[in-house]
C-alpha cells in the first residue's frame, strides 16, 4: 500500500490526525482538508487515489463535493457519518459514494475498507483506465481490448478468441440486449442460420468463467425470449 495518497476530509481535526495515524502505520500517505472546498482545491494539485469523507462539513458538505467530483473524476469516496445520518448515507451512494463508515469507526474496520477500495483502484483497473480507454468495466469484471485479457476481481481468466469477441461485444454495449442472432452475426461475420446452440454453448462456457454461480449471473444475464446482456454496474 505505499505511494498511495488518501485524501481525508472532516472538520474534526482530531479525527483527521487519528485517522493519518491508523494509514501512516499502513504506508499510506495522508492528504489533509477540512470542508468540501479545500478538499476540491486539494484534488486539483495532488494525485489522490482514494478520499475518506465526512458528510456533515462547513463550507460544502461531503454530498455537494462528492457529486462535484464524481463529474470529473472516478477516484473512490468513502463516506464517514454519524449514525443519525442514515438517509444522507443512501444519498451519498446513490450521488457516486463507493462505501461508507460510520462513527465512532473500529481502526481495523476502516483500513480494511480503505485497502479493498483502493485495490479495487489500483489493481482492478479503475485507477489506469481513467486514461486509458483499452479497459472496458462492469464492476468486477474487466476486458482488456488491447491485450485481449480477461480479469475478476483481479484474477485473469482464461478465455477463447470467439468468448473473447462475445463479452467483448456485450461489455461494450453494457445494459443492451442482444438477440443470439444478432451475436452470432456480430461476432462470426456472417448470416445468422440456426446459430441459436453455437452462441448458448459460448454464453455457458463464459458464465462459469466469468460468474461466482453460473446459474444466478451477476454480469451475464438472460432476457428471456430476446437476448443477452451485460448487466451495467454505476
Amino acid at each position: 500500500m505505499e505511494n498511495y495518497n488518501v485524501l481525508v476530509v472532516d472538520d474534526d481535526r482530531e479525527i483527521v490526525d487519528s485517522i493519518e495515524i491508523y494509514l501512516k502505520n499502513e504506508g499510506i500517505n495522508v492528504v489533509k482538508a477540512y470542508d468540501g472546498l479545500s478538499a476540491m482545491e486539494t484534488l486539483m494539485e495532488s494525485q489522490i487515489q482514494l478520499i475518506l469523507m465526512d458528510i456533515m462539513m462547513p463550507n460544502m458538505d461531503g454530498l455537494r463535493a462528492t457529486m462535484k467530483i464524481r463529474e470529473e473524476k472516478n477516484i473512490p469516496i468513502i463516506l464517514i457519518s454519524a449514525k443519525s445520518e442514515d438517509t444522507d448515507k443512501v444519498l451519498g451512494l446513490n450521488m457516486g459514494a463507493d462505501d461508507y463508515i460510520t462513527k465512532p469507526f473500529n481502526p481495523l474496520e476502516l483500513i480494511a475498507r480503505v485497502k479493498s477500495q483502493l485495490r479495487r483502484y489500483t489493481i482492478l483497473g479503475n485507477y489506469k483506465s481513467e486514461n486509458d480507454c483499452e479497459e472496458i468495466r462492469s464492476d468486477g469484471l474487466t476486458v482488456n481490448t488491447r491485450t485481449k485479457e480477461v480479469t475478476v476481481d483481479g484474477e485473469n481468466i482464461k478465455i477463447t478468441p470467439i468468448e473473447f469477441k462475445i463479452l467483448k461485444l456485450l461489455m461494450e454495449n453494457q445494459g443492451t440486449v442482444f438477440s443470439i442472432d444478432s451475436i452470432y452475426e456480430k461476432v462470426w461475420n456472417e448470416p445468422s442460420f440456426n446459430a441459436e446452440n453455437t452462441v448458448a454453448v459460448h454464453i455457458r462456457r463464459i458464465r462459469e468463467k466469468i460468474e461466482i454461480n453460473p446459474k444466478e449471473p451477476k454480469y451475464l444475464k438472460v432476457v428471456w425470449g430476446i437476448g443477452y446482456k451485460i448487466e451495467r454496474y454505476n
